[in-house]
Order: structure tokens, then sequence, then C-alpha cells
């Protein structure tokens, strides 16, 4: 198995492995509305117990990629793939999976568990069967002592619940996710967001979640797609998403980043192999070890690098030759378990500079106005070549 890029949930990486098959396989996949395509020529393998997520901006084609999956569109061109079968044509209702929608779609006149068992009873189910499996799936939810009530006497939470209970009461081989937490505070978001991961791993099901929200898919998924304008940028884990980016439009879409156009002066190897790349973005001269770069001297770049991986510090560094900036604080943005200092340089260039609070302090030691020196190591940022 490949060694992946920063810390993983559990040994499971099926795509490192030459002879995995894809459970889901979208081939060539393009989906028109007119003269509007939502997405186009698509190719994306996902493979059985997968948390895969689907993330973008709004209208970049995830829903409809989600919803060609479950049966509700049909593609324009390309085939769709689930075990191998070529499910195109296959309506909804007989394909093995089921949606969970934002609006969780509750019945309000019934109970919880009538809600639960309304997929199984529509399927004739015998009667003890879906008595068995409405008990197993409120004690999966944690809902048991809430059967009896009405959506309407519940809390967000719960309704969310129970709206994936019913989700999972027919046993789908792919539960399809659509913004499901967007209606939840952020506290009970993040809870929910273990409760899902918690689920998904002891059913051993594949969920294919679609959303807006960055934080969201880093926590849950094995792997994300970032989509933009009916295309796939880049499908990674979430650390490789959020550490190798490979390209701009990733790199600024995933989490807060500092951007630097430069130009590259030296290369201390080849296009495409590791080495330290010198970087002249605009005066700032920067250094930058890279296990791939196929950036070569004189070409136009940008130089990025997270706010948490610069340090600030009112004491001037060892070396300011390179990877150091110097300026005055401009603006600090208390966030409580850390702090954004927004430090503007001579040139009026602001960069972003992130620092736990570790500690309990009453006078801060950096402060606005204040001068101070930014560094980095030269292994904390990337060389974007596009």
């Amino acid at each position: 198995m490949a060694k992946s890029l920063g810390p993983v949930k559990r040994k499971f990486a099926p795509w490192t492995e030459p002879g995995a098959v894809p459970f889901i396989r979208f081939e060539n996949i393009t989906k028109r509305y007119g003269d509007f395509t939502a997405v186009s020529n698509l190719n994306l393998d996902i493979y059985e117990r997968e948390f895969f997520s689907l993330l973008g901006p709004s209208g970049c084609g995830k829903t409809t990629l989600m919803r060609m999956l479950a049966g509700f569109e049909e593609p324009t061109e390309g085939r769709i793939l689930l075990q191998g079968k070529d499910i195109s044509g296959v309506p909804p209702y007989r394909r093995p999976t089921n949606m969970m929608f934002q609006s969780y779609a509750l019945f309000p006149h019934m109970t919880v568990e009538k809600n639960v068992a309304f997929g199984l009873e529509q399927d004739n189910l015998p009667k003890g069967e879906i008595q068995t499996r409405v008990e197993e799936m409120l004690r999966l939810v944690k809902l048991e002592e809430f059967a009896k009530r009405k959506p309407g006497q519940l809390s967000g939470g719960q309704r969310q619940r129970v709206a994936l209970a019913r989700s999972l009461a027919k046993r789908p081989k792919v539960l399809l996710l659509d913004e499901p937490l967007g209606a939840l505070d952020r506290k009970l978001r993040e809870e929910t967001q273990f409760e899902l991961m918690d689920i998904q791993h002891t059913l051993g099901l594949t969920f294919l979640i679609v959303t807006h929200d960055q934080e969201e898919a880093m926590t849950v998924s094995d792997r994300i797609a970032v989509m933009d304008k009916g295309v796939i940028v880049q499908v990674a884990t979430p650390a490789e998403i959020y550490e190798a980016p490979n390209c701009r439009y990733v790199a600024d879409f995933i989490g807060d980043i500092n951007i630097m156009e430069g130009t590259v002066v030296s290369a201390s190897a080849g296009r495409g192999e590791a080495g330290t790349v010198g970087i002249d973005c605009d005066g700032l001269p920067v250094a930058v070890e890279q296990q791939q770069c196929t950036a070569a001297a004189g070409d136009k770049v940008a130089f990025a690098i997270r706010p948490e991986k610069v340090r600030i510090s009112l004491d001037q560094p060892v070396d300011t030759s390179v990877n150091a900036a110097y300026g005055e604080v401009w603006d600090i943005g208390y966030l409580g378990d850390f702090s954004v200092f927004l430090v503007k340089l001579p040139d009026d260039r602001i960069i972003r500079a992130a620092q736990a609070n570790v500690s309990r302090l009453v006078d801060r030691p950096i402060t606005f106005g204040d001068m101070v020196w930014l560094r980095w190591p030269h292994d904390a940022g990337l060389v974007l070549a596009r």
C-alpha cells in the first residue's frame, strides 16, 4: 500500500491497490441542459465501503452527478457502472441506492417508527421483519425512546437521525447524502459528522456525500473530489487535498492560504524530481523543498503557504535572506483556539500567519501596530505551476 500523506482515519485505501475493482464507476459522463453543460466528460471511481465526498461551490455539478447515480437524471453521454453493471435506464426504485435529502422529507403526520418503516411497507416486507428492522435502525441512531413521537416534537438533530434511519432501513448498497447537515447548528453538525462516520463503519456501506462545506468533507471523508464547472479538479485524501493541492483553484478553495505570484530563479533538480526551488516573489526571496515539481528557471509560478505554517515573532530571525518577511500587524482575528494575524509588508502585500493559543494570556505579546518578522521552513509551502 502506498504511504499516505498526513494522518489517516483507518487502514483503508483500495484506490492504492493495482487490482482493486471500483464499486461505482462514472465513465465519460456528460450532462447537458440545453446549451448548458452541468457535467463535462467526467471519470471517477469510488470503492466499496468508502466514505466519499463531492466538494465544490454551488453550480459545480456535484448534485447533478449524485442525482444521475440515484436515477433521478440520466447522462447525456457516458455510462454509470455499479458493481460492474451499467445502470443507465434503471429507475430509481430499482437501484440499490437510497438518498437522504437536506430537507429530510419526513412525513409530519407519522410517528418516528412509521417514518422509518414507510419504505419497507412499500416493499411489502412481512410485518415482523419490518418491526425488527425499524428497531434495529432506531437503536443505531439512538432514538429508541422517541419511536412514538412525531417529527414536530423533535429537535433538528433528531429529525436528521430519523431521516438517516429511514434511508438505511432498506439496506441500500450505496447511501447518497445531499447536504445532509446543512440545517444543523455548528456544534451539532460537528457531533453528527462523527456519528455518521461511526454508522458508516459499523454497517460497512458505501457513503457518497455532496457538500460545499470544506470542514465537513475533510472530517468525514476517506477521499474527496473537488469539482469546478462540471469537472473534477483533484481527487485525493483530505490530508493530500490540504497539504498537496494540485493547482491554485484547490489550494485557494480548501482552507485559508497565502498565494504569492513569482518567477523561478533556480531549481536544484529536473522537472518532476525532488529538489529545492528558488522563487522571486516580487522582491521576496523564497526557497521551497518539494518532492515533485514541474517548474524550471524562468517559469511563472505561485508560491502557496498555509497561515499556520508561518511563524510570527517580534524578534528578527538569524537568516533573513530567504523565507523571511518584515511588516506591521494590520489586523488580528481572535478565534479562541487560535489567532490569525494579518501582516502588511512594506509593499502593501498582506500575509496571514496563524498562531495557536496554547496558554491563557491577559496581555498579548503581539498586538496591533507591532512590527514583526514572519518566517517559514523550506518544506512548509508549495510551488503551484497552474
